[in-house]
């Protein structure tokens, strides 16, 4: 792809000139760089805080807000609100969302992990892993990140890795998801579906599995909100690799079709980033990168990526699109 091509590639979206941000290292070609002073969010941010990762931030009224994956020490997995004006330092609130419920069954939840909030439309809606009776991807919004209101669960037992379009495609409201099963699930692939009311989910289709003999041999999953571009929508995900000694969570990438997104235009063969700093390599589940949310900014090309390390603290990395999209479509391997 010629210098020309790359700088035609286009974020479609609304400016974000106070995107967190910094400049790639002299010493570095990483198309992926972490931010020098991760991580950002320490495990103990708040009072009764075993870990604090996969989360979610968005531009809020001029600064950021963000919906955070909190492990108590008693190991309980809840969500809770967090603020910050620069994306960076972060104020996590020490109690958990107090959820809105039309149907008091739905209250009843074991847990709430892996958070992803997206502006459409209206309103910031969430989507998170949901333990209801397994578990499976719970729907809420706010719009003031005050008030939260839950929506429904979108699928059946057993479902992880919820993730929303930021605008309908077909007329429908969009999501990804990763059908599993109980547990840690040794396996997965990549679904789309469609709702016209984010309560009736169908239309489903096969997006992408994992490859053998690579970084994401045993499973991946959608990661941040999909980045809509001039080239197709960019989609950050997590793969998973089992090796002697556990599984290795790491960061690729591929663009969809705009219309049709599930179908992969290209896919990058090689992970964009993986468990290398000893914040991801050591914590209480070792060798993960996990992202859960990108911001970016359409007038500089600018994205930043929040990711959860070793499922104990969270870490912050990021890319120009031009050169992210670039890697994708010369390595692509579909």
């Amino acid at each position: 792809m010629s210098e020309m091509a790359r700088a035609s590639v286009k974020i479609i979206g609304d400016s974000l000139p106070n995107i967190p941000w910094q400049d790639r290292p002299i010493d570095s070609s990483d198309v992926v760089w972490r931010y020098g002073h991760n991580p950002i969010i320490p495990r103990n941010a708040t009072p009764t805080s075993n870990s604090i990762f996969n989360s979610a931030a968005v531009a809020f009224n001029g600064k950021f807000a963000g919906v955070f994956r909190v492990d108590d020490t008693c190991r309980l997995m809840n969500l809770h609100v967090g603020h910050s004006e620069d994306g960076i330092q972060w104020d996590i609130a020490p109690e958990p969302i107090e959820w809105k419920f039309d149907d008091p069954e739905l209250a009843r939840m074991v847990h709430r992990y892996d958070p992803r909030v997206v502006w459409l439309e209206d309103r910031y809606y969430v989507t998170w892993c949901n333990g209801y009776h397994g578990p499976t991807i719970g729907i809420g919004y706010t719009y003031n990140f005050e008030e939260f209101t839950f929506v429904e669960n979108a699928y059946l037992p057993y479902n992880r890795n919820g993730v929303l379009f930021p605008r309908k495609i077909n007329a429908n409201f969009a999501m990804f998801s990763r059908p599993s099963d109980t547990g840690h699930t040794p396996f997965g692939d990549i679904f789309y579906s469609e709702s016209p009311d984010m309560i009736y989910w169908g239309k489903h289709r096969f997006v992408m599995g994992p490859k053998s003999w690579r970084w994401e041999s045993t499973k991946i999953g959608a990661g941040p909100i999909p980045i809509e571009t001039n080239e197709g929508w960019l989609l950050i995900y997590h793969g998973v690799l089992t090796s002697c000694n556990g599984y290795v969570y790491s960061m690729g990438a591929a663009l969809l079709d705009l219309d049709q997104p599930w179908k992969v235009t290209h896919r990058a063969s090689p992970y964009l980033m993986s468990p290398q700093m000893t914040y991801e390599c050591v914590g209480d589940v070792p060798n993960v990168v996990f992202p859960c949310a990108a911001l970016h900014d359409p007038d500089t090309g600018r994205i930043a990526i929040y990711y959860g390390a070793a499922d104990t603290v969270t870490g912050l990395a990021f890319a120009h699109v031009d050169e992210l999209v670039h890697f994708v479509k010369t390595n692509s391997e579909v």
